[in-house]
């Protein structure tokens, strides 16, 4: 038996996810008669999506059917970031949204500064872009999982590599 459990929690966007809830918001798009003969679109751009449409209703209304494929697909409203609605070709507008790929640094030191005031009993180190929480029992690691959950945090957490 392992003297001492661990896990470790993240913030991370599943970019198959991402992939998959693109193809199905493009498939969607190509589908729906309001936007039969629209310059309506979802393109990729590295780890970004880009937006186009004729005007901001038609843009919003992109972005409603992206965010409902993001949503079905379990990534969290927390992570994406939708940018400002610029002019593009012609009379349409563009609009970025970006995902938060991973817990910043100050974010991962300001949740391991948290679970330590709450004196639990187990050991939090901030480990890059994650923090490593262990403790001789998995009462003790349930307790954290459990407390973390409760936080308002601007960001999604997923427990990961429990051991």
């Amino acid at each position: 038996m392992a003297s001492e459990f661990s896990f470790d929690i993240v913030s991370e966007v599943d970019k198959m996810e991402v992939k998959n809830a693109f193809n199905q918001s493009v498939k969607e798009l190509s589908n729906r008669y309001d936007f039969k003969g629209s310059a309506a679109a979802i393109e990729e751009t590295g780890d970004d999506l880009v937006l186009t449409a004729e005007d901001d209703f038609r843009l919003s209304q992109v972005r409603d059917i992206l965010f409902s494929k993001l949503v079905k697909r379990e990534i969290s409203a927390k992570m994406i970031t939708y940018g400002t609605i610029e002019p593009a070709k012609g009379t349409t507008v563009k609009q970025t949204v970006k995902f938060k790929m991973a817990m910043e640094m100050d974010e991962a030191k300001a949740l391991s500064k948290k679970i330590k005031d709450e004196k639990f009993k187990v050991n939090a180190q901030v480990q890059g872009e994650q923090v490593r929480i262990s403790a001789k029992s998995k009462d003790d690691l349930q307790k954290v999982m459990a407390y973390v959950k409760g936080l308002d945090l601007p960001y999604s957490v997923k427990f990961t590599n429990y051991r």
